[in-house]
């Protein structure tokens, strides 16, 4: 591959190596690689099941030990509405009131999402002010069909005419309305982290966001923080982040060769949430709650979710603590039963099922010596989502990771089986350790899996291209942690994907 002084230039100016370029280049020429899945991680087989006496017991452990500790809520959060109503999109686009009825749409569309958001549109937490931004666009409101109207009220739902929600962050699109107070999936976030992760009278939390997008969670943030801190009696601390433009992967086209665009200029594209162990890496506490931002609940339901989110936290502080103290025992010239402690604890506890049993000490030091996640699993009843499994590496060793559909080799009818095997999937619901024993935190760039990222077909102005993803930030991105599956209800994950989530009763708020 050759690059001219524009091109290096470029790569330059976005914190890249012409190294790192052509190593990407060189993933596209050896195309995806499929994960080794052995089994699928199931309850009492890589999954833990938490009974409720011994869940009290990690809730308290956890709340007896918070206020020493330094406690943070990362919240990935720079994803666009757009998804979030592509079918309202569509709906605005193809739906004419003069040549068809609203019920002959919905019927010929198909989109049961579509038809909720109709058929309970005065549930929405924005409905009244989008009535209001419609009759504001046009005076003749009230005398319209109601097919006309709810044509007009979507588009002023989306467009920046009337609310602009499909232009937003989905973080700062309103999700539940209490009474008259309308709260955003953001200041939800703040809500519930206030409920566990509090810690000296103060709750921190870190979203990355997109960079055009900041001054608009920091306006949201001053609109919100005085009823947020009146109404939790917590002070808030909130940061921000943004995806490093170094963390870009070059495009290519069909013989990957660098794509360009019309001006022959090289195109990178952002290289997908996997890119935030970047601004992980960055964040420096004793534990580290990572959560979706889509992923909130009503106010009614918050103590739940906080209790389970405290005994995966406690989970979590036992495990570090077991680490560490093995840590300690293998570094002073170790006992046999020192050895078998640790032989024991990988296999048991965290379910390294390569081992032989016979390893020196140095290499048990090497496999507990390392960042430390609890990853809360839901039984599958068929929502998406990434699924936890028992997966072989290039090296042979056996442990614990969060799979994605686009990793599993579709054509091995083996593996196929496998994974119609699992009975849990991953609502990226994940407490982390990144500190060291010593007390300073890990380089989490060294525990990524490079084979795991994914190359995807997409389209720059109509011609077709190539896109590296990252390995995913709870896929490949934490592959060479530690990690430890607890079951948790369904109750904890309700993510609105679509408007229409927002008019399940989970996100229908009780009002007076």
């Amino acid at each position: 591959m050759k690059l001219n002084e524009s091109d290096i230039l470029q790569i330059q100016d976005k914190g890249l190596t012409t190294e790192e370029v052509k190593r990407q280049i060189e993933i596209f020429k050896r195309g995806n690689i499929k994960v080794d899945i052995q089994e699928a991680a199931t309850v009492g087989n890589g999954i833990s099941a938490i009974s409720d006496e011994e869940r009290t017991e990690y809730i308290r452990a956890y709340e007896h030990k918070k206020e020493e500790l330094d406690i943070l809520k990362f919240v990935p959060a720079s994803g666009a509405a757009t998804r979030m109503f592509k079918a309202l999109h569509n709906f605005v686009d193809e739906f004419n009131p003069d040549k068809q009825e609203l019920r002959e749409y919905l019927d010929e569309n198909g989109d049961s999402s579509l038809r909720t958001f109709f058929n309970h549109i005065e549930k929405l937490p924005f409905y009244t002010e989008a009535i209001k931004a419609a009759k504001k666009d046009n005076s003749d409101f009230d005398n319209l069909s109601d097919d006309e109207k709810n044509k007009l009220i979507a588009e002023n739902v989306l467009y920046a005419k009337g609310l602009g929600l499909s232009d937003l962050p989905k973080g700062l699109v309103p999700f539940h309305k209490y009474d008259n107070v309308v709260v955003t999936a953001f200041e939800e976030h703040l809500y519930e982290a206030a409920k566990y992760a509090e810690s000296k009278g103060v709750v921190k939390s870190h979203f990355t966001v997109g960079q055009d997008d900041k001054d608009k969670f920091e306006a949201e943030f001053e609109k919100v923080k005085n009823r947020v801190e009146e109404k939790t009696g917590s002070k808030f601390e909130v940061s921000y982040s943004y995806q490093d433009p170094k963390t870009d992967t070059i495009a290519v086209d069909g013989e990957n060769a660098p794509f360009r665009t019309e001006e022959g200029i090289m195109f990178f594209r952002p290289g997908g949430h996997g890119a935030l162990i970047d601004n992980l890496n960055h964040q420096d506490a004793d534990i580290i709650f990572i959560k979706n931002i889509d992923n909130v609940v009503i106010w009614e339901s918050l103590g739940d979710v906080a209790d389970y989110k405290k005994m995966l936290a406690g989970k979590l502080l036992e495990l570090k603590d077991e680490t560490f103290n093995l840590i300690k025992a293998l570094q002073n010239d170790p006992s046999e039963e020192v050895l078998k402690d640790a032989s024991d604890f990988l296999t048991q506890k965290l379910f390294v099922k390569s081992l032989s049993g016979n390893e020196s000490a140095a290499e048990y030091i090497e496999k507990l010596d390392r960042p430390l996640r609890v990853c809360g699993m839901v039984k599958n009843e068929g929502e998406p989502g990434g699924g936890p499994f028992l997966v072989k590496d290039e090296d042979g060793e056996i442990s614990l990771q969060i799979i994605e559909g686009a990793q599993i080799d579709d054509d091995n009818p083996e593996q196929v089986k496998l994974v119609k095997e699992s009975t849990h999937f991953n609502p990226v619901d994940i407490v982390c350790s990144v500190r060291k024993p010593e007390g300073n935190t890990y380089d989490l760039e060294k525990y990524v899996d490079p084979n795991t990222s994914f190359i995807a077909n997409k389209t720059k102005d109509g011609k077709p291209l190539k896109a590296l993803e990252r390995p995913g930030l709870w896929n490949g991105a934490m592959a060479k942690w530690n990690t430890v599956f607890v079951e948790v209800p369904v109750t904890t994950f309700n993510p609105v994907k679509t408007v229409a989530d927002l008019l399940k009763e989970s996100h229908q708020p009780v009002n007076d």
